[in-house]
């Protein structure tokens, strides 16, 4: 059953998740280093790994006998530890500039990443499969507007917008952490 609130409210947790507004310094970054990256590959590998561990998800994590509450609390660390990245200015994750950025690390971690993932299992516990989907496709086509235009967008935002839209978006991680944390770590308990 397609509900306009429900598409609404899983984009909105993808765009915050994602957080590709966020990433612009990291793609103008990789972007210098590498040269060129590939936005429509980097936006098509993104869009089938998001899909399909939205179908195939749950079953992976129980073939390696890990349940969905414990992936989500872990899940919740992973967004916890990004929030506080975005939010205090520091970096606990460090990444190795590839020799090609479209794949590693742009469409896995930064868009398709545990954050991502674990989200995803959450959306789909609550919300009908296909408003899931169009999050997703609607995430995906804002991401590669971004991709292609990282440099308009930097010069438009200047690095004290960036800086707010990170610190913005930080918070909303840190706050979906905690949802998330809270409402599944009963369940383990």
């Amino acid at each position: 059953m397609f509900d306009l609130k429900e598409i609404l409210t899983a984009s909105l947790i993808l765009f915050a998740v994602i957080d590709i507004l966020g990433s612009v310094p990291l793609i103008i970054s990789l972007r210098e280093k590498v040269g060129h990256i590939q936005s429509e590959k980097a936006s098509i590998i993104a869009t089938v790994i998001m899909i399909g561990f939205l179908f195939l998800g749950e079953e992976i994590l129980k073939l390696i006998g890990i349940d969905v509450n414990s992936f989500a609390v872990a899940g919740a660390f992973v967004i916890l530890f990004l929030a506080l990245e975005m939010i205090l200015g520091i970096t606990l994750f460090k990444n190795t500039a590839p020799e090609t950025a479209s794949i590693v690390p742009i469409a896995f971690p930064m868009i398709a990443g545990a954050g991502t993932m674990t989200s995803l299992l959450s959306l789909r516990a609550e919300f009908y499969v296909g408003n899931i989907i169009i999050a997703i496709l609607i995430n995906i086509l804002f991401v590669y507007i971004i991709l292609k235009s990282s440099k308009l967008i930097e010069r438009i935002l200047g690095k004290s917008g960036i800086v707010i839209i990170q610190k913005v978006f930080g918070i909303i991680l840190l706050a979906i952490a905690v949802k998330l944390f809270t409402s599944n770590i009963g369940q383990l308990l």
